[in-house]
């Protein structure tokens, strides 16, 4: 049995361990996880994640990478249509932001049965 717990408090284990996926299920993950295969994506993620309130307008991310700003549009539209980003136009700026769901249902497929969670205390430890 697992140690690590569900939000309702019901213990969990990893999906993969409890029953085969769906087709569409893989699919619907498997786009997820082909979306953060890409390092400009990825990055483009944690900085919307880490911004300021956890949005970011397009114009506070687009300096950070040395890319033309249809090839940045181009990475944010993969990243919403695989349903990690939503967005909002606001007057003549793009405003983005994580979908918390999203990125829990990735986590939750990496979890391994029986391997207690990282606190967070120890997130800066495991990235560094």
């Amino acid at each position: 049995m697992s140690n690590q717990h569900a939000p309702g408090g019901d213990l969990c284990c990893s999906p993969l361990a409890r029953e085969p996926l769906t087709e569409d299920r893989a699919g619907d993950l498997a786009r997820m996880f082909r979306a953060l295969g890409d390092p400009v994506r990825l990055r483009l993620l944690s900085l919307v994640a880490s911004h300021a309130g956890g949005e970011a307008c397009v114009c506070d991310i687009s300096d950070s990478f040395d890319l033309s700003q249809p090839t940045i549009s181009h990475h944010l539209k993969v990243l919403r249509e695989a349903g990690l980003l939503d967005c909002e136009r606001r007057g003549t700026w793009v405003y983005y932001w994580v979908i918390p769901t999203a990125l829990q249902q990735l986590s939750a497929m990496l979890l391994v049965e029986g391997e207690p969670a990282v606190p967070v205390s120890r997130c800066a430890e495991i990235t560094a």
